[in-house]
């Protein structure tokens, strides 16, 4: 019996991988469309024909200045931003098994924001690659702290211990930096538009910089899909199958800090999307964090994307804070979640 039922597992698995890799290929063109769109779309809407002719023969023109220097970067770190910020909330909730683990209600986001905040006021640099390295510190003295907190509460390290702990330091965290801000005008006005999260600005020189650490990190946890998956089913289950669980947090933790500071680094405290993207792959492919992973690479992408172009249209040609965007829909999916995953 037990060989008829892995020989009938192994066939579903069979089965079922072509249709993972055409859904996979088809988010991918999706994503390609959308990053077209986003070249296209803004303050200025850039004919297709012309974002062609940028690509094919370069005139130095005022559009295909724009394509080059403002557009195609800002489109490209959306979709580094949204891909990373999926990935490492995807990894939180395998790691902690709570459905409301996420880099910014578990603090992460806001410890690196933090840091970047007092380097600024402090040191009034402006470097990304200070950012970056500010950010870095931040989201692992944070992740650190909430993790040490919340196991000393009644129960250990469950799921609620986490979010409440990961709540009250982010709490924390944005009183701080509301307090720094307060007292030094000039920090507010270099970075209040980040703080919100937002893409204005970006450029090839920011990307460079964190582009390495991003690669790093989404490696790191393409790699520990089938550990992260075995996890899920309980530490004692993954110890009982020869996994060494202590060294898997351990890289995990470190994808997860190189993926959620890059993110920071770049474009600000931007929540949710490691929050909503996780719960929506599993809804629509299981629990093979092997697929979940690269799924929710392209899924964050894809949100941010839709959330980048949406705050350049609704009041253009202003524009919102691409973090205004992502809030707007992922706060009544957290109610949802308080609600009823983790009350059951």
């Amino acid at each position: 019996m037990a060989i008829e039922s892995a020989t009938t597992n192994g066939s579903s698995i069979k089965r079922v991988r072509p249709l993972l890799l055409i859904g996979l290929a088809l988010s991918l063109l999706i994503l390609l469309t959308l990053l077209v769109a986003s070249i296209t779309l803004g303050a200025a809407k850039i004919p297709l024909s012309t974002i062609y002719d940028a690509f094919t023969a370069f005139d130095g023109s005022t559009d295909h200045l724009i394509i080059y220097t403002v557009r195609l970067p800002r489109s490209l770190i959306a979709v580094l931003v949204g891909a990373a910020l999926a990935v490492a909330g995807a990894l939180m909730q395998g790691l902690t098994r709570n459905p409301l683990a996420d880099p910014e209600i578990l603090g992460i986001n806001g410890g690196a924001a933090l840091a970047v905040v007092i380097a600024i006021f402090l040191f009034g640099t402006s470097s990304p690659s200070v950012y970056a390295g500010c950010a870095f510190f931040g989201a692992t003295a944070s992740a650190i702290s909430v993790y040490f907190l919340g196991s000393l509460g009644r129960g250990g390290l469950t799921p609620l211990n986490l979010t409440l702990v990961g709540a009250a330091l982010t709490a924390l965290f944005y009183s701080l930096m509301t307090g720094i801000l307060i007292l030094s005008q000039r920090t507010l006005d270099e970075i209040r538009f980040w703080l919100a999260g937002s893409l204005a600005g970006s450029d090839f020189t920011l990307l460079s910089q964190v582009l390495p650490y991003i690669i790093i990190g989404l490696a790191i946890a393409f790699a520990l899909g089938k550990q992260i998956t075995t996890i899920t089913l309980g530490e004692d289950v993954a110890r009982s199958l020869g996994q060494q669980t202590v060294w898997v947090k351990v890289l995990a933790a470190v994808s997860i800090v190189l993926l959620a500071g890059s993110a920071v680094a770049i474009a600000g405290p931007i929540g949710f999307v490691g929050l909503i993207i996780p719960h929506i792959v599993r809804f629509l492919i299981g629990v093979d964090y092997r697929w979940i992973l690269p799924y929710c690479a392209v899924f964050g992408a894809i949100l941010l994307l839709i959330s980048d172009i949406g705050a350049r249209l609704l009041i253009r040609p202003q524009e919102l804070p691409v973090g205004v965007m992502t809030a707007i829909v992922g706060a009544p999916f957290f109610i949802y979640l308080a609600r009823w995953k983790v009350k059951r």
